[in-house]
């Protein structure tokens, strides 16, 4: 029987991500699941229908406009699926506990205190429940990067390399994810990384990006105290993208169980 609500195909970011989320996730029928910065249901309606209506997802985001849009595409289907506000970083002590923790291209949210959130996260699992996390990982864009630098050195724009250089430092690798789940004590601890390509033409299509524009070509334009010269940097830029083509996405996703207490 097709599913009614598989993963939707004309979503290039958000389900390249959660396919992997979902192949690490170690999901039941009945079970239990918290999916946090649900965003706009990517993949918190795919979950629902896994665990069935002996189960519950309850998926949390902080922004209210997404939370009123994926009601009203749920309607009342599937009401053991719960759309709610919260922050991911300071749920309530008074949740329940979950069998799994899913959260679709959040990680990265979690900055700058990404371990005390992660450990704040976990208490929130079952004895024996599964933390699942995909994020844009080390790697990312990293063509983009390092022209972008190049380009900062030849222009001697020392302040705006500096500053690129800082939120470069500041991204999470699978390394760091490995070490922060083995940390707080999880078990079959498995980071996987599965690159995607993103494909763009030069000038305003690289620019307005859907992809690369939120989260990405942002920080770049926040490196530059002037906008203007932000801008202009850009502008040139964006003229030849074959200069930094392919542009390689790291999808990557953490994985770890919560101990049983014996």
């Amino acid at each position: 029987m097709a599913l009614s609500w598989p993963l939707p195909k004309n979503d290039p970011w958000s389900t390249p991500f959660a396919e992997l989320l979902m192949h690490k996730l170690e999901l039941q029928p009945g079970d239990s699941v918290l999916d946090i910065a649900a965003g706009g249901g990517v993949p918190a309606f795919h979950l629902a229908e896994q665990v069935g209506p002996e189960g519950s997802v309850l998926a949390v985001d902080i922004h209210q406009g997404q939370v009123l849009r994926s009601r009203s595409i749920q309607g009342r289907q599937m009401p053991w699926l719960q759309f709610e506000v919260g922050d991911m970083r300071f749920l309530p002590p008074t949740l329940p506990r979950f069998n799994c923790i899913t959260g679709n291209l959040s990680f990265m949210f979690f900055r700058p205190n990404r371990f005390e959130a992660l450990s704040n996260l976990v208490q929130f699992l079952k004895p024996g429940g599964q933390i699942v996390l995909t994020f844009p990982s080390m790697g990312t864009f990293d063509s983009l990067w390092d022209l972008v630098d190049e380009e900062m050195k030849r222009r001697k724009l020392e302040k705006e390399r500096k500053a690129l250089s800082e939120y470069i430092e500041e991204r999470p690798s699978a390394n760091h994810a490995k070490q922060w789940l083995e940390e707080l004590g999880l078990e079959r601890v498995e980071v996987t990384e599965w690159p995607l390509e993103i494909f763009t033409q030069s000038g305003r299509d690289f620019l307005e990006h859907p992809l690369l524009r939120g989260g990405f070509l942002d920080d770049i334009y926040e490196c530059f105290e002037d906008q203007n010269l932000a801008h202009e940097f850009m502008d040139d830029l964006s003229q030849d993208t074959n200069r930094f083509t392919p542009l390689l996405a790291q999808r990557c996703a953490m994985s770890g169980f919560i101990q049983v207490q014996k």
